[in-house]
């Protein structure tokens, strides 16, 4: 069993023998995860450059099939006023909704 001590910022170093057993180097990712008020730390298996060519080539594939847009420039401030009049059109169907079930629910 190893011993190590948590700092002030919750950092706690691994022993090297424990990284060595396990495979951890510099960058490696662990998974943490608490179970009968014990800490259970499992390493992240490291992906593969088999694997990264696999979703590079998956991603160039997907990026070909995309849609191209032939249009006009878009500008931020056409980018603005569509989210503002989709904004505007949000707020009035909540405000007909609210109307209407003020309107249900009034006491006459």
């Amino acid at each position: 069993m190893a011993r190590a001590r948590m700092s002030d910022t919750g950092m706690v170093e691994l022993p090297r023998a424990l990284r060595d057993a396990v495979g951890l180097f510099l960058g490696s990712e662990v998974e943490i995860t608490e179970s009968a008020g014990r800490l259970i730390v499992e390493p992240v298996p490291a992906v593969s450059p088999e694997t990264m060519d696999k979703r590079k080539m998956a991603m160039e594939a997907l990026l070909a099939k995309r849609i191209r847009y032939e249009g006009p420039p878009i500008t931020d401030e056409m980018i603005d006023q569509a989210i503002l009049d989709e904004a505007k059109r949000r707020w009035d169907r909540v405000q007909r909704q609210w109307d209407k079930d003020v309107d249900e629910n009034a006491v006459d």
